[in-house]
Formats: C-alpha cells, structure tokens, sequence
C-alpha cells in the first residue's frame, strides 16, 4: 500500500479515539446500521478540516490562544469552541477558518474570558462520556452517530439524525448532570 493509503487508514484510526466510531459505508464491519452515517470521505475531510482549522489557529495567534481554541468538524462543518481573551479574537478565529477547503459551515461558539481551569476541562471531559454512555445505552438514539463537545459544561451535539433522534439525544443530554445548556447544531435526514 502506498503512504496515502495508510495515512488515511490512521486519520479513520484515530477518529475513532474522539468517540465518534466511524466504519466506511459498505464495509463488512458496518452492516446494515452502519457506525456513522458520514461517508468515508466526509470522515477523512472532517480530520482534514480540523487539522487545517488547528494549524491556522497556530499561524495567527500566540500559542497561549490557539492551545485554547478546539475546533471540531462533523460533515464538514465545523465548530470552535473555547475562551479567547476579546472579541476581536472570537471574530478573526472565525475569519481565519472560513476559507478551509471542502468545510461548509463555521459555528464560532468561543467565549471571551480566561481559559478554562484544568477541573472544568476534566469536568467537560465527565460530562461528555456520561453523555454518550447515556446515548449508546438508549436503544432509541444512534449514540453512536452522535459527536458531544462539552465545553465549560454547554453541551454541543452534531450529527446526521432524524428529528425524533434528534429531540431524543437532546432530551438525553439536558438531563445529564453537569449539563448547563445544549446546543444542537445537526443536520437532520427527514
């Protein structure tokens, strides 16, 4: 195999580490209720959109800002989330990724203030597992299709769902504890 081939391998491998459990359209492994309704190239352009969103943050501002901008790219659209220190820094974060090829949408959710301690990032950590545990037990909701940001204890959903899976994870999330705010930013089938 060639270079191009394994590293597209490893990206599809280590979107598997965010939570968001991707098997490619037609795979053996994805049967008829397939893992993630993206299709294969949606996954590998959503790492490729977050690289280049990670990367522009990283040429335009101090480190001490970027390390504290968290972008997220679900279906080629992409979320920010995180404190920066004015808004003329939320509005040139979302400026400076707009031009990111094949992305559809910018969602700039960045606040202004100080960065998050490291308990409210171990916190929003909790909270996003405990989300989508809830998700997967729920027979009712494709958990598995579902992407949870948590950030500062709002909760951001993305994905591909109904609208009844989309209230159903919603209803989910707001009653998770910890939760202070659901955002819903899918994209609905129906």
């Amino acid at each position: 195999m060639n270079k191009r081939i394994y590293v597209t391998l490893a990206v599809v491998a280590l979107s598997q580490l965010h939570g968001c459990y991707t098997v490619p359209p037609g795979s053996a492994a994805s049967g008829s209720g397939s893992l993630d309704r993206r299709t294969a190239g949606a996954v590998i352009g959503d790492e490729e959109i977050e690289g280049r969103a990670k990367s522009r943050m990283r040429d335009t501002f101090p480190i001490k800002i970027a390390d504290n901008i968290s972008p997220t790219s679900y279906n080629r659209q992409l979320l920010l989330t995180g404190q920066v220190p004015d808004e003329a820094t939320r509005a040139r974060a979302g400026e400076v990724v707009k031009g990111i090829p094949d992305m559809r949408k910018v969602y700039n959710e960045l606040t202004v203030g100080p960065a998050a301690s490291l308990a409210s990032g171990a916190s929003d950590a909790t909270t996003t597992s405990q989300v989508k545990a809830r998700m997967i037990r729920d027979e009712r909701v494709p958990g598995t299709q579902i992407k949870v940001v948590t950030e500062s204890g709002v909760v951001y959903l993305m994905g591909l769902l109904t609208r009844s899976e989309a209230n159903l994870a919603t209803e989910i999330a707001r009653t998770t504890s910890g939760v202070t705010r659901v955002v819903k930013l899918f994209e609905y089938l129906d």
